[in-house]
């Protein structure tokens, strides 16, 4: 079976590689450009190109079986700059591939979607699929609309998709300049001896999810008969001073918090019930919290550490 990993080179996509290598599956990664933190692996077919370039895609889904969807423009303290280019390079794109795949013949396609922002301010904690999508930013109201256009597809043209609603991922590979998981990024603070800053109290919950188990669960999504969203996550939630507590466990080492004003772009708890998983792939998570910040805390100074060297 060939699966093609649309944003395959990113921080989630270049661990479901890892995770399709592992099933002994045959990889195809499209993306922009090579993986920044290492070379391109000799066991996969990497095509680089824009995501929005049709006759791009149309190369990269040759033979292909499965379609992994990652890739995108904006994260969801980004994407409300500029909403239209969300709209353009996210959603409009994410459409052209739709029809490439249905005018191809392709039925199995994996949606990297958002259970940490399509859902709003949830009316029940841990949240359920069947939650209404109240998103209250530009990044989740893009991902519940592509969601929308993919129960489209599949009722009229037999399209088979899995939207995965994954909560906070973290782990090695994770960018950690303050753009995406607050894990990395506070991490890559504390190495340097800055100063940690939370928007807020502190005493936001999320639901944090360490990035090989969201791999795992999507290629299990990908070898079920399960069609619909679902949610990937720890199913436990944590607030970010117990994830600062855990960070001083893991490094060892003292350093100064400042409390911003909190943001109305930020959900005051998010955490996933993650039931329709387990009981749809058998899958549950492996790395527990502490476990997996210590492995990211590992790798942050291992690359810290080379580029050091290098300069």
């Amino acid at each position: 079976m060939k699966s093609l990993v649309i944003g395959g080179c990113g921080f989630i996509g270049s661990h479901i590689v890892d995770a399709l290598l592992s099933s002994g599956r045959s990889v195809v990664v499209f993306d922009r450009q090579p993986e920044r933190y290492r070379s391109p692996l000799q066991q996969v077919d990497y095509i680089y190109g824009d995501f929005k370039n049709p006759m791009a895609i149309t190369e990269a889904l040759i033979d292909v079986d499965v379609v992994y969807h990652t890739v995108s423009s904006t994260f969801p303290n980004t994407a409300n700059l500029d909403p239209i280019s969300d709209v353009q390079d996210n959603l409009i794109a994410t459409l052209q591939l739709l029809n490439l795949i249905r005018d191809i013949g392709i039925k199995r396609i994996i949606f990297l979607s958002s259970g940490g922002t399509v859902y709003g301010p949830p009316e029940v904690t841990p949240t359920p699929e069947n939650h209404p999508l109240r998103p209250i930013n530009s990044y989740g109201i893009v991902k519940a609309t592509i969601e929308h256009y993919l129960l489209m597809y599949q009722n009229l043209y037999d399209l088979s998709p899995v939207s995965i609603r994954a909560s906070n991922p973290y782990g090695e590979r994770q960018g950690h300049l303050g753009v995406q998981g607050v894990v990395s990024t506070f991490l890559n603070q504390i190495i340097k001896g800055n100063d940690i800053e939370v928007w807020g109290d502190g005493t936001a919950v999320r639901d944090y999810l360490y990035v090989a188990d969201l791999a795992r669960a999507c290629v299990l999504a990908s070898e079920s008969n399960y069609s619909g969203p679902v949610n990937i996550g720890s199913g436990n939630g944590e607030t970010l001073n117990s994830i600062i507590d855990i960070l001083r466990i893991v490094t060892k080492k003292d350093f100064n918090v400042v409390y911003k004003p909190s943001r109305q772009i930020d959900v005051r708890k998010s955490v996933l019930d993650i039931s329709r998983a387990e009981s749809n792939f058998d899958w549950s998570t492996t790395i527990d919290l502490v476990d997996g910040v210590s492995r990211t805390w590992n790798w942050l100074n291992k690359i810290n550490n080379d580029e050091n060297e290098v300069n």
